[in-house]
């Protein structure tokens, strides 16, 4: 996560650390970083005197005492690293305080820690907020690669997000995006938040697969947008630069009130998850049990693995709402950001709109509606999404990865517990792989028969890699890449688009986990289908 080496300035941190609050006055303020400083500098003396000097690190700008390269960050991480990169090559070094963070901004370098050294930067480094709010860390998101880390990864690959699960689940898709056609027919003509509403379609589409009848309707969209709110304030926590993340000495004290704060969201959306699991123990227990296999949901099955005794596959409490916070959060947020963007490119690019449209006119035709059987039919339609997530990827720096021993990558040494960030926002646009790479075009991939595997989601094509790669690659990119082309094409099938009058297109990012649109889309859909029964 980018928690904590936000692009704040240093006088902004001072003043976080300074107000934060009101826990500490000003003049302790000064006593704490004067001490800090005598500490870190004795430290920093020490490491000195090791027998270090044959270590070659990667190079990056020099830092000062204490803060290192605190003072030089930039709001927007992923373009400032970029601009490193061609300062000091594709592996950059900085110092965050007590944090050594090492940027590798090329995929020739991103290839060597994801693929050929795996093993070695699959741990994770966990910020203070975070480590809260994932029940210390017990999800697979951010748990460390250990047996039980992989023993719930299958889980839920296997059995939420197999193909056959998701094939048995198209109903629920289906009927989620048909209701949301027929919304934004009942808006035609008037500008709709466009992000808002593929939100509401992806999250009632993920929370009915999670725990099914057990919350309907509007009271499952409410519980759906509680979920988004609590994980957008965890964000915003996380963002803040927190002394003792850069300082560990300090975590105790909790200076800014971070872990305060943090302790507050986590017990509201636990409180949220055990009203879901209550209901649905009782409906359950209502039905006497009788669910048939085919018809349970993912919460069910993790009840259930939960009363087993073996220990390959029975999970806790704990690690059930853990599961079920990761699901909630990564399949909803980072599919609705990509669609936004999806359809920001498209509008902006009227000649990538009209030949979607055509495609989708000759392969379903304006006599029928989009099913997901036509998904495979429709490589324009594809290219667009996988170009959104060239340009766009929804992860910018990706989750941070973490060094188990020191190693060398590029022949650089990389020191034990350094955080590692992938910049895959500055891999897409390398123009050393791509052509034109800031221009949005769907065709390279098209290019040839080939480029559309070429250029998949496994993280095997180190030039591309929208959902990271190795043992740490997002497991929800089954249901994301169902979701995304499913949707965009129901979209674009039943409507045309346009901005509001003199309204411009702003394509301005908002940097953090997930890479937003500073600027919501807004837009305005008239019908393009021939009978009103396909709304």
């Amino acid at each position: 996560m980018i928690s904590q080496i936000s692009g704040l300035s240093w006088w902004r941190w001072v003043e976080d650390v300074t107000n934060g609050g009101n826990r500490i006055n000003t003049g302790l303020s000064v006593v704490v970083l004067v001490l800090a400083t005598y500490i870190f500098v004795v430290i920093g003396r020490r490491l000195k005197s090791r027998n270090i000097g044959s270590l070659r690190f990667p190079p990056g700008p020099r830092g000062l005492p204490l803060v290192g390269n605190l003072l030089s960050l930039e709001p927007d991480l992923h373009v400032y690293f970029a601009k490193l990169s061609k300062i000091y090559g594709p592996i950059i070094k900085l110092q965050l305080g007590r944090m050594c963070v090492i940027v590798l901004n090329s995929s020739s370098v991103a290839k060597e820690v994801l693929r050929d050294q795996d093993a070695n930067f699959a741990g994770r480094d966990i910020p203070t907020s975070v480590l809260i709010s994932t029940y210390g860390g017990k999800d697979i998101i951010w748990g460390q690669n250990d047996q039980e880390w992989r023993k719930l990864r299958k889980i839920l690959t296997h059995e939420l997000l197999s193909n056959t699960s998701l094939d048995s689940s198209y109903s629920l898709r289906r009927s989620e995006i048909r209701q949301m056609v027929k919304d934004v027919h009942d808006m035609i003509d008037t500008p709709i938040n466009v992000g808002e509403q593929v939100f509401v379609t992806t999250v009632s589409v993920v929370l009915n697969m999670l725990w099914g009848g057990t919350i309907q309707g509007d009271e499952r969209i409410s519980v759906g947008i509680q979920f988004r709110q609590l994980f957008d304030e965890m964000i915003e926590l996380a963002l803040k630069p927190n002394v003792s993340d850069f300082f560990p000495v300090f975590t105790r004290f909790d200076i800014q009130g971070i872990e305060k704060k943090s302790w507050k969201i986590f017990s509201e959306m636990d409180r949220m998850f055990d009203s879901v699991i209550d209901q649905h123990l009782k409906l359950d227990k209502e039905n006497n049990g009788q669910k048939q296999t085919s018809e349970k949901d993912f919460l069910q099955f993790l009840l259930e693995l939960k009363e087993k005794h073996d220990l390959k596959t029975q999970v806790t409490m704990v690690q059930l709402k853990a599961v079920l916070l990761d699901v909630v959060v990564a399949g909803t947020d980072t599919s609705a950001t990509t669609l936004e963007w999806a359809m920001s490119e498209v509008i902006k690019n009227p000649e990538v709109m009209r030949k979607a449209q055509e495609e989708l006119d000759e392969v379903v035709g304006k006599n029928s509606i989009v099913e997901e059987s036509h998904m495979n039919q429709l490589p324009y339609l594809e290219a667009v999404v996988k170009e959104t997530l060239r340009l766009h990827p929804p992860g910018p720096l990706l989750i941070p990865h973490r060094s188990i021993k020191s190693s060398v990558v590029a022949g650089y040494t990389i020191p034990e517990g350094s955080r590692v960030f992938v910049n895959a926002w500055a891999i897409h646009r390398d123009s050393e792989a791509w052509s034109n790479p800031l221009t949005f075009q769907p065709e390279r991939f098209l290019s040839s028969d080939d480029n559309l595997k070429k250029y998949g989601y496994t993280g095997n094509n180190f030039d591309y890699i929208p959902f990271g790669s190795g043992r740490r690659i997002c497991a929800g990119t089954p249901l994301a890449e169902r979701m995304m082309i499913y949707v965009l094409a129901s979209l674009l099938h039943s409507f045309d688009w346009k901005l509001p009058e003199r309204e411009k297109l702003d394509l301005t990012e908002k940097f953090g986990i997930v890479l937003k649109k500073a600027t919501p889309l807004v837009a305005i859909p008239t019908p393009r289908l021939s009978h009103l029964d396909f709304y």
